[in-house]
């Protein structure tokens, strides 16, 4: 938990590509740490592990119908109704919304003093979900709610929750004494997603009851939303699946963005090319190639895994059914064979020639059937912020040590949450198309 990173390398040079875990009060584990290895595990996803099932105790609050903890016919269900809500046309109208919200929150930042990115970016993905995912517009409701939202994923992001045993965990969650303990983990997050719940509900019901087929958040669409069979989902299911939108989307956006100002900070050269490429105007080629390079890099997931019903034939060895198979992604991501001197910032691998070779071994959204859901909003996420925040101000770390990766429930922070110092500059635009016209005499429509 210290230094996970470190720990599973070590493993990985002492025992080779594929290697077993023994923690207590988990399955059995084997890790493997390629991407051709990860493709063997994710071939079982149609038939053959139980992935949601091995989350579902970890995540209560997320409820039956959760789309990270359901498994078969339900969970295949769920996705055709939820994909559509967060891929192509249906998110195209966001980078407007989304560039506003960041501004918004660019202005409150403190200038020529250090300060955390990672509490901004946390606030701006927060703010985020609401509007689009929940589509909350009401104020007293998002005053409400923001500060719900926040100590439900800090209370759920716990180390100490993370790593009770299930049968203890399963008990305090229900147990009325247990309940009674405001210091423990479950209690926090269970009676936070009681509160969360009564809002959400209620937000729900509003919603049904106007019938906006016209609506563009995520919300509005699933509630929209038929199956195959023209059924309509539930309000559970709904609230569900915004809950498992937050818990899944939240903290690992705003960690891949903290990662992001961490490295381009340290990072002069590929910095200063992304500036100059942006003021240009040009595609976005070189910035999706930084946020490619970056969720690389600095994987926010260490891993995810799948609990398999039936034996696995994985290289030279067989695994057996109710063990847990685990593409860890922090080892798959510096695997030497795919990038050479993994540790290096260079965008460019993602460019050209060698862009093809580089995609095969990325997986920061996970693989087979269960790819996030979400992935596409969340790439749009992180380009729209970057570009916002170079456009407004100038970042510089605040010590140029490199910050360690930290252990935050199953995602790797920035130790010092991304120390930064902001100075103002002024908001740049992109090149003009039209001819020069004299400075001192402008024409009238300037």
């Amino acid at each position: 938990m210290r230094d996970p990173v470190r720990y599973f390398d070590s493993l990985r040079q002492r025992y080779g590509p594929v290697f077993r875990m023994k923690l207590i009060g988990f399955p059995p584990q084997v890790v493997v740490s390629t991407a051709e290895l990860a493709a063997e595990i994710y071939a079982t996803d149609g038939d053959g592990n139980r992935a949601g099932a091995l989350r579902a105790g970890y995540v209560p609050w997320l409820g039956q119908y959760s789309l990270f903890t359901n498994d078969g016919e339900p969970w295949w269900r769920h996705r055709k109704l939820l994909s559509p809500a967060l891929h192509g046309r249906s998110i195209a109208s966001y980078p407007e919304l989304i560039a506003e919200i960041a501004a918004e929150d660019i202005r409150t930042w403190p200038l020529g003093r250090p300060f955390a990115l990672q509490d901004h970016m946390q606030a701006i993905t927060l703010e985020i979900t609401l509007r689009l995912v929940f589509g909350i517009r009401d104020a007293e409701q998002l005053t409400r709610l923001r500060p719900l939202l926040l100590t439900l994923s800090k209370a759920s992001g716990s180390s100490l929750l993370f790593l009770m045993p299930g049968r203890l965990r399963a008990w305090a969650e229900k147990s009325p004494l247990a309940m009674r303990l405001p210091f423990l983990p479950t209690t926090r997050t269970m009676k936070t997603s009681a509160a969360v719940d009564e809002i959400l509900y209620a937000e729900i019901a509003r919603r049904r009851d106007e019938e906006d087929s016209g609506a563009t958040d995520v919300l509005g669409r699933l509630l929209q939303a038929r199956d195959d069979q023209g059924r309509s989902m539930s309000d559970q299911e709904i609230r569900d699946e915004l809950l498992t939108l937050l818990e899944a989307g939240l903290e690992t956006t705003a960690t891949g963005l903290s990662w992001a100002f961490e490295r381009l900070m340290r990072t002069p050269e590929v910095l200063k090319r992304l500036q100059e490429e942006l003021e240009r105007g040009e595609d976005e080629s070189y910035l999706d190639a930084v946020v490619k390079k970056v969720l690389r890099l600095r994987s926010v997931i260490t891993g995810s895994g799948r609990l398999l019903d039936k034996p696995l034939r994985l290289g030279a060895y067989e695994i057996p059914a109710g063990w847990v198979a685990i593409p860890m992604f922090v080892l798959i991501h510096q695997d030497g064979e795919a990038y050479p001197d993994p540790e290096e910032f260079r965008p460019e691998r993602f460019l050209g020639e060698g862009a093809q070779a580089a995609q095969k071994s990325f997986l920061p959204f996970g693989g087979g059937r269960r790819y996030c859901v979400g992935a596409q909003l969340a790439m749009m996420e992180m380009k729209v912020i970057i570009r916002e925040v170079l456009r407004r101000v100038d970042l510089t770390a605040a010590d140029p040590a490199p910050e360690p990766q930290r252990m935050w429930h199953v995602t790797l922070v920035p130790g010092r949450r991304a120390i930064a110092v902001a100075r103002e500059q002024p908001l740049k635009r992109g090149p003009s198309t039209e001819e020069a016209r004299c400075p001192v005499h402008p024409a009238p429509s300037e």
